[in-house]
């Protein structure tokens, strides 16, 4: 299996807490900013889910803090898909300085909604194959 893709993502100023570390619900946005960063290198846009009638959901997120992180750090957040078999697959995500010291690590459990039946798709690796301009990033 290939390298997960890395997206690189420098810690701002205003995502800090009053202890001078990078405040608990950025970590969970910087993983989403990733997770969308490798749908769009697969070549699935927003819209093109929207046309398709389908979205991304999220039904469990872990976040384990290694190490803080404060204002200026650089950090690379991976996003790895794992699919299984049935409706759902798994995101596992590092959040690591580009030294390769780890900073956190997100894992998660996602599915692939029927925008109109309101329901998971029965198999979203075929779903998201059939959407996809290129699948590698994506592990598909």
């Amino acid at each position: 299996m290939a390298d997960p893709f890395r997206v690189r993502v420098s810690v701002r100023g205003y995502e800090l807490d009053t202890q001078g570390h990078l405040n608990q619900a950025v970590y969970l946005q910087y993983g989403e900013h990733a997770r969308w960063e490798c749908l769009r290198a697969a070549g699935i846009r927003q819209d093109r889910l929207l046309a398709g009638g389908v979205g991304p959901v999220a039904l469990e997120v872990t976040v384990r803090y290694l190490r803080e992180l404060r204002g200026g750090d650089e950090v690379d957040v991976s996003c790895e898909f794992r699919w299984g078999e049935g409706k759902t697959f798994q995101i596992v995500q590092e959040l690591t300085l580009p030294d390769g010291t780890q900073a956190a690590t997100i894992t998660g459990v996602g599915g692939l909604l029927d925008l109109a039946s309101r329901r998971l798709v029965p198999d979203p690796r075929v779903r998201f194959r059939q959407l996809a301009t290129d699948p590698a990033p994506m592990n598909l």
